[in-house]
């Protein structure tokens, strides 16, 4: 329970996000009080052993670390690593009747051999250098931007400096610059998958969420890079928490926050327990949940209702399965994002097929395996016998398929993609996954309807709402978290530059809050 009953600041939601803002806040000398709905914290940021009897820590939810400025880690003194992969992506493919694919990483040289072995020529790969050129050219120049107060389009434009990076990652659909750039269908697909992670959209979809989607999945770090998160991602949240607290702050969970009343000057947050109700008071609110919610707590009209689109596969397996194209190997295929059913052709059809009311035929997938990078996750036991994890991202699955009957969809949809996988291994995945204590196979899926009812993610969706270009939007302040009321800002993913585990709308929230104070002294 609070330890008493006024507050500088309370926080609603005790997710990765609002946890960084406690952890500032309380920092600067600031009392602090974090309400938690759930049994624990760090919302979808967190490690869990879904399997019965088996000692195996998985990110469930969120699984790379590519958005977290290191400025969050130094300021907060985080005790958190993450290691870098030094294969980038395995895409596999038939062509000529043979299984081949495209392995990008392990150095320039081995990159370039692989473009060819699977291209032809060169030409591939010197245009994926000259895009990602750009796109790392932008990152270096808009990534420092997010912890700062919200730029205007301009003045971003002008950080960019380049007119054709920003028209083609700012004005036009990403898929035009895909096709510039391109030819071949299977790496037009890779390049396009950034832009489609929990995102439905097509590539040329004129409402450019694809491009904004893009855009923070290739500036992350100031380089792009997606990296793993040592001990998983439950060790960012447990960082977190251990610096909130040591700074002061008092972190509640099993409180459900049900209302927030405020004149703009100061506010009264009434929560739940299993005891009953009880209300706290505060100077300033900060809400880490989505925008809807905060308009359910504060009585306010909601915004357009979000949507998902994304299946999340957790699995164990006793070994990796082998691989149809034998000149790679399974350890450096799998370390990496393994692209599935990504061709450019087949996510347009699977688009289609989904924006039709159809799952998709051959749902668009992507793997990767935390235990490869980082295998503490493990216990010795399992990584004596070689066991690995393997997490999947589905694309193009929308929580309206899902309506006529979640479990019906998951199975068939869960079925079906790892059929897609299948068909580029040497022996069924079935074989090589692991089983718990009482025999059964170790893997769990979630579908957008799962997400919203275990985490309240509106529809499913893993950003809150579409994601925003990280400048001015109408109707925001200074730092993209304000809201209507001038003492109640959003510090979740819905906030403008949210989404993905970043701490920037936690960051940007205590320094509203802190900068109101500064000129109020």
């Amino acid at each position: 329970m609070p330890a008493h009953e006024g507050y500088d600041a309370v926080i609603v939601g005790g997710g990765h996000n609002g946890l960084v803002a406690a952890a500032y806040l309380a920092r600067a000398g600031r009392s602090v009080l974090v309400l938690e709905r759930l049994g624990n914290t760090g919302g979808a940021a967190v490690s869990t052993r879904p399997f019965a009897g088996v000692d195996a820590r998985l990110s469930r939810y969120s699984y790379l670390v590519s958005l977290l400025p290191r400025k969050i880690v130094r300021d907060l003194g985080l005790d958190f690593r993450v290691r870098g992969r030094t294969i980038s992506s395995y895409t596999p493919v038939e062509r000529d009747g043979r299984p081949t694919g495209l392995l990008v990483g392990g150095g320039e040289r081995r990159t370039r051999e692989a473009f060819a072995r699977l291209t032809g020529s060169d030409r591939e790969y010197e245009a994926w250098q000259r895009f990602y050129g750009m796109t790392g050219r932008v990152a270096e120049r808009v990534f420092p931007t997010l912890t700062e107060p919200l730029p205007t389009r301009e003045e971003l434009r002008g950080r960019v400096d380049d007119e054709d990076a920003w028209r083609m990652l700012f004005e036009e659909p990403v898929g035009a610059a895909v096709e510039e750039y391109f030819a071949d269908d299977l790496v037009r697909g890779v390049v396009l998958t950034d832009a489609l992670i929990g995102t439905f959209a097509d590539a040329h979809d004129s409402s450019l969420r694809q491009n904004r989607c893009f855009l923070y999945h290739v500036i992350g770090g100031g380089t792009g890079a997606w990296d793993v998160p040592v001990g998983g991602m439950g060790a960012l949240t447990d960082a977190i928490v251990g610096a909130a607290r040591n700074a002061g702050a008092t972190i509640a969970t099993g409180h459900e926050v049900i209302r927030v009343e405020t004149d703009g000057t100061s506010a009264e947050v009434t929560y739940r327990t299993a005891d009953g109700e009880g209300v706290v008071a505060a100077r300033h609110v900060l809400v880490n949940a989505s925008p809807q919610e905060l308009a359910h707590l504060t009585g306010d009209e909601p915004p357009t209702p979000a949507e998902g689109a994304q299946l999340k596969v957790n699995m164990l397996l006793k070994r990796l399965p082998r691989l149809r194209d034998s000149a790679v190997d399974p350890r450096e295929a799998f370390s990496g994002t393994f692209h599935i059913a990504e061709g450019y052709e087949q996510l347009a059809t699977a688009h289609a097929q989904a924006a039709s009311g159809e799952l998709p035929a051959a749902p668009p997938s992507e793997i990767y395996c935390h235990s490869l990078t980082d295998p503490s996750i493990l216990g010795q036991d399992l990584v004596d016998q070689g066991y690995q994890t393997l997490t999947l991202f589905g694309l193009h699955t929308p929580a309206r398929l899902f309506e006529r009957d979640n479990d019906v969809v998951r199975d068939e949809l869960l079925k079906s993609t790892l059929a897609q996988l299948d068909a580029h291994l040497a022996e069924p995945l079935a074989d090589c996954l692991a089983t718990d204590a009482d025999g059964r196979p170790c893997i769990e899926a979630k579908t957008p309807l799962d997400l919203e009812r275990d985490l309240r993610l509106p529809g499913g969706n893993i950003f809150h709402r579409d994601l925003a270009f990280p400048y001015v939007q109408e109707g925001t302040g200074r730092w993209g978290v304000e809201t209507r009321h001038a003492n109640v800002l959003l510090c979740g993913a819905g906030a403008v530059r949210g989404g993905g585990v970043s701490g920037v709308p936690g960051h940007n929230a205590a320094m509203a809050v802190l900068e109101e104070a500064g000129r109020q002294g």
